[in-house]
């Protein structure tokens, strides 16, 4: 194990070989399978890597959908230490790195293909591993919980809306606007890209934090069929899996795009593939207030309550992100 990392005097750093870390050996819900490992070895640190001591992680649906075996045949590794996001402070860096130094107070992304060579180490543990390419400067006016609640998320959403082709003066309807990835979609297409009209759906109980969010059309799905509206839309944004219903809201050469698989022709369906450069290109929005990280109440969770985090996160009733700090 290492000493703890001085954020004042990041050269006074002993180099840790091993971390604290939660991890699982088989597959499951997260209240059965999810353990404590005190010493779990770190790996040898590539070229193109930086060493990361974890300051905050979030929790993503993508977490527990591996626990539960959905991408066993892309992701048959085990046991594996869960979580994609991460801010932390650059502790060691590989030869090749040139954007960043060690003290250095980073966030981003850790798993560069979404779904696919996702990495054995994770990012609930003291520290954690990642290519340069993967990760940002953390914004100046954002804590490291902010921080973390921010890469997969945001990252999807801008991805999507680029494959969507959603430019100035074009309409917008994002199904699952309170989620983490829609809400983000949501503050892309109104303070980014300039979208003329922005719809979205929710439950009824979230249809305020819609308005707050800048929805110009809030829609309660438990009250009405987004599909049947006279209204029709360029984009329509699909992150919940309702395609079908999806293609019957777009205006005569619009663009249906979807983050839930399997997605079929003409919908756009893609899986992110993590980019720091995002994240840097995005900056100036989070500095300036624009765009704003949207966090759970139940945030922040302490590193010893990560599987009732995970259970909560199943309920699907987090508005926002569940962050993990502190992490030892």
């Amino acid at each position: 194990m290492a000493t703890e990392v001085s954020r004042n005097d990041p050269t006074n750093i002993t180099i840790p070989t091993h971390t604290k870390a939660w991890f699982y050996s088989e597959h499951g819900k997260a209240s059965d399978i999810l353990k404590l490992h005190p010493n779990w070895s770190i790996p040898q640190l590539k070229d193109d890597q930086v060493l990361i001591k974890v300051v905050a992680a979030s929790l993503n649906p993508v977490d527990y959908k591996r626990m539960h075996a959905l991408f066993k045949e892309t992701d048959p590794h085990l046991p594996i230490v869960p979580g994609f996001d991460v801010a932390g402070i650059v502790i060691k860096v590989g030869s090749e790195v040139v954007k960043f130094k060690v003290g250095d107070e980073i966030y981003g992304d850790i798993n560069e293909e979404g779904l696919s060579n996702l990495k054995i180490l994770g990012t609930l543990s003291e520290y954690t591993i990642a290519e340069e390419r993967l990760l940002a400067h953390k914004p100046k006016n954002l804590s490291f919980i902010e921080a973390a609640s921010i890469p997969l998320a945001m990252e999807t959403a801008y991805e999507g809306l680029e494959r969507a082709q959603l430019s100035a003066g074009k309409s917008i309807l994002v199904l699952g606007g309170a989620g983490g990835v829609g809400s983000f979609a949501i503050q892309l297409a109104k303070h980014v890209y300039g979208a003329s009209k922005i719809a979205a759906t929710s439950s009824t109980g979230k249809i305020e934090f819609l308005r707050k969010l800048g929805v110009d059309l809030p829609i309660d799905y438990t009250k009405e069929n987004f599909e049947d509206l006279p209204e029709k839309f360029d984009v329509v944004y699909d992150g919940v899996g309702e395609v079908d219903r999806a293609m019957k809201a777009i205006k005569e050469g619009g663009k249906v795009v979807t983050i839930v698989p399997p997605g079929f022709p003409p919908a756009i369906f893609f899986v992110l593939t993590s980019k720091g450069s995002i994240l840097e290109k995005l900056r100036p929005y989070f500095e300036s207030g624009q765009l704003k990280p949207i966090l759970d109440s139940k945030t922040p969770v302490p590193f010893s309550e990560v599987i009732e985090a995970y259970s909560y996160l199943e309920t699907s009733r987090a508005t926002g992100k569940v962050v993990i700090y502190p992490i030892p």
